[in-house]
C-alpha cells in the first residue's frame, strides 16, 4: 500500500515527499538581513562625505599653489591672453547747450572828454550813462551777434560788439597806451578800417579810423572811445534772454548771452579729477542714441554744490569741478539746442598690453592674484601682477604670461 501525503503525491519509492509538507520558512532570516542593508547605507554615506572632503581640500589648495591641479576636468570655461589696447573710462552726466549765460549790463557814467575832440571841437557823449537815454533797438532771443554788429541802441545810436578780454574802462584818445588800445585797433583793422598801425599806442591815425567807424554806427564823430560806446566779449555771442524792454532807460541787465557753439558742460565729482585735463578725449551720447566725439577744452576750479538731500549723509554739500567740452562735429547734434547727455571720458590709454577677462583672476592664499594656465590638459596657477582695468578686462604680467596662453575662467 502506497502512502500518500495530504496532496496525494508519492515519490515513486513508496516514501512520502515531505518537501511541500515542511512548515513555512521561518521569517527570522529576513530579520537577519536588515543589519547588512544598514551597513551598506552607512558605507555610502561615508563615501559621500569622503568625496566632499577631497573636493574641499582641492579647493583650498588651488588658490596659492603653483603645482598642477588634481582636477582632471579643468575649469568650466577658458579664454586667451590677448595683446590689446586698454582705455580707462568713466561715464558721467552732462548738459548740452551753449555754455553759461552772462549778463550785459547797462553802461555806467561815462567820463566826459575834456574840451571835446581837438579836431572837430565837439564833446564826446560816450555811450550815455545809467539813467540817460532810451533803448531804441534790441536783439531777439536766439540771435547771434558778431564783431562790429549792434548789441543794442540807445537814442538810435548803435552800441557794437568788439572781440577781446579787456572791457572799455577809460576814454581812449590820442596819446593813450595800453592793452585796451591794442584791442580796439585790432578790432578796427578786422572791420576793414585802415591808415593806422596796430599796436598799443593811440595815434592821430587811430583817431581818424575811429571817426570813420563812429560815422558808420550813426554816432558822433569824436575820434575818442569812451566806456559804454561798445561791449567787449571773447567772441560772437548768442542772445539767451532779453531783459530790458524797448522804450525804457537802460539800467541793470539789458540782456544775457552765451557762446554761439554748442558745448557740453559737466559738473564732475572731484574724486574723478584725475580723469580730465585739457585735450582729454570723450564721447557724448545724445538722447536719440547718436554719439559725438568731444574734447575737454576747459577745467575750472573745484566748487561746492548746494546741499542736496540726495547726496551724502544729511544732504551735505558735494564738491564738483566744472568741465567744458567742445564737440568735433556739430552737424551730428541735429536740432538739439539743449539736452541731458551721457559723457564717457577716456582718461588713460595703455597700448599693446597683455590682458584677460577680470573673471579669470583667482585670489591666492598668500595674497595677490593668479590665473589658471591650461597646458596639455593640466591646470597650473601662475601668479600675476595687475595693471589697468578697463571694459571688463585687466592688464596682467608675470612669468609665463604670453599672448595666446589659455587660461581658465572659473566663474
Amino acid at each position: 500500500m502506497t502512502l500518500q501525503d495530504h496532496t496525494g503525491r508519492t515519490d515513486g519509492t513508496g516514501r512520502t515527499d515531505d518537501t511541500d509538507t515542511a512548515p513555512p520558512a521561518d521569517p527570522a532570516p529576513r530579520r537577519r538581513r536588515r543589519p547588512l542593508r544598514t551597513s551598506l547605507i552607512v558605507l555610502a554615506a561615508l563615501a559621500v562625505a569622503g568625496g566632499a572632503e577631497v573636493a574641499a581640500t582641492g579647493a583650498l589648495d588651488g588658490g596659492g599653489d603653483d603645482q598642477p591641479s588634481a582636477a582632471p576636468s579643468g575649469p568650466p570655461s577658458t579664454a586667451e591672453v590677448e595683446q590689446r589696447t586698454l582705455t580707462r573710462t568713466r561715464t558721467v552726466e552732462g548738459t548740452l547747450g551753449y555754455g553759461p549765460a552772462t549778463p550785459v549790463q547797462a553802461p555806467g557814467a561815462a567820463p566826459a572828454s575834456p574840451g571835446g575832440d581837438a579836431q572837430d571841437g565837439r564833446p564826446s557823449n560816450g555811450g550815455g550813462s545809467a539813467g540817460a537815454g532810451i533803448l531804441t533797438a534790441l536783439p531777439g532771443e536766439g540771435d547771434t551777434i558778431s564783431r562790429g554788429e549792434s548789441v543794442y541802441s540807445v537814442d538810435d545810436r548803435k552800441v557794437p560788439l568788439l572781440y577781446g578780454s579787456i572791457p572799455l574802462y577809460r576814454t581812449l584818445r590820442v596819446g593813450s597806451e595800453g592793452k585796451d588800445v591794442a584791442m580796439l585797433e585790432k578790432n578796427l583793422a578786422r572791420l576793414g578800417y585802415t591808415g593806422f598801425t596796430v599796436d598799443d599806442t593811440y595815434t592821430a591815425a587811430t583817431a581818424e579810423a575811429v571817426r570813420a567807424w563812429q560815422d558808420d554806427l550813426g554816432r558822433e564823430r569824436t575820434g575818442t572811445v569812451s566806456p559804454g560806446e561798445a561791449v567787449v566779449a571773447p567772441g560772437a555771442r548768442r542772445v539767451t534772454e532779453v531783459k530790458a524792454p524797448i522804450g525804457t532807460t537802460p539800467t541793470g541787465e539789458i540782456l544775457t548771452w552765451s557762446g554761439t557753439e554748442r558745448i557740453v558742460g559737466v559738473d564732475l565729482d572731484v574724486q574723478y579729477e584725475d580723469l580730465v585735463a585739457d585735450g582729454t578725449k570723450a564721447t557724448v551720447l545724445l538722447p536719440d542714441g547718436t554719439s559725438v566725439d568731444a574734447t575737454v577744452t576747459e577745467v575750472g576750479t573745484a566748487a561746492t554744490a548746494a546741499p542736496d538731500s540726495g547726496r551724502g549723509s544729511g544732504g551735505s554739500p558735494k564738491a564738483t569741478l566744472p568741465v567744458q567740452l567742445s564737440l568735433k562735429n556739430g552737424k551730428k547734434l541735429g536740432l538739439y539746442q539743449a539736452a541731458p547727455v551721457d559723457v564717457t571720458l577716456r582718461a588713460e590709454t595703455r597700448k599693446d598690453v597683455l590682458a584677460v577677462p577680470v573673471e579669470a583672476l583667482t585670489a591666492r592664499r598668500d595674497g595677490g592674484y593668479a590665473v589658471q594656465a591650461v597646458r596639455d590638459g593640466e591646470v597650473v596657477h601662475l601668479p600675476v601682477k595687475l595693471g589697468m582695468f578697463a571694459d571688463g578686462m585687466v592688464e596682467i604680467s608675470g612669468d609665463g604670461i604670453t599672448e595666446g596662453l589659455i587660461v581658465g575662467v572659473p566663474q
